[in-house]
């Protein structure tokens, strides 16, 4: 997707995924030094799927309620309450950089949210290597893979980075965040 004379005109969009992770919050530190020497316009991201609800499963014994009514309910209720961890806990990264930024969830997954990136005409997609997949991601791969794959624009990958207990967070400049 590439930017129209237009686009050129306004800064680049970054727009990066997360999910609460240690990779996550890497990636949200390389994009805030990325932001803040740039200029650009950051928007983090939550893509929350929507759980299955197989025949037999009795979601009142963990505590949901009762009914699929209800459920949906609860549904919601967990992602109001995602997207209230997503500004006030998982973004610090940009909000200690001083790096204004939306936060967003999408309900969905890789699918729904490249379809976001698209619509927001995003320029570049920024995630970490390792999130939260555990089993799923053994079974389907990891999100940063799906992205990489099917994304209509260039994916940076973040990888963990081991710290020197010397060096406080977000202290290491780009160049050692992209080899």
């Amino acid at each position: 997707m590439e930017r129209t004379p237009a686009e050129m005109e306004r800064p680049w969009r970054l727009f990066v995924a997360v999910d609460g992770s240690e990779g996550a919050a890497e990636a949200l530190a390389w994009t805030a030094r990325l932001a803040s020497a740039t200029g650009a316009e950051v928007t983090a991201v939550h893509a929350l799927e929507h759980p299955a609800y197989a025949g037999g499963y009795a979601p009142w014994m963990f505590g949901m309620a009762s009914s699929p009514s209800g459920w949906d309910q609860e549904w919601r209720n967990w992602a109001d309450q995602i997207r209230q961890r997503l500004t006030d806990d998982w973004c610090r990264p940009l909000t200690r950089a001083g790096v204004p930024f939306r936060a967003e969830v999408i309900l969905g997954g890789v699918g729904e949210l490249l379809s976001y990136v698209r619509e927001e005409r995003a320029d570049l997609l920024v995630v970490g290597r390792r999130g939260l997949g555990g089993f799923r991601e053994l079974v389907v791969g990891s999100f940063s893979h799906q992205l990489i794959h099917h994304s209509p624009i260039p994916v940076i990958v973040v990888p963990h980075l081991e710290r020197d207990d010397h060096e406080p967070e977000g202290t290491r400049s780009m160049a050692n965040t992209t080899a």
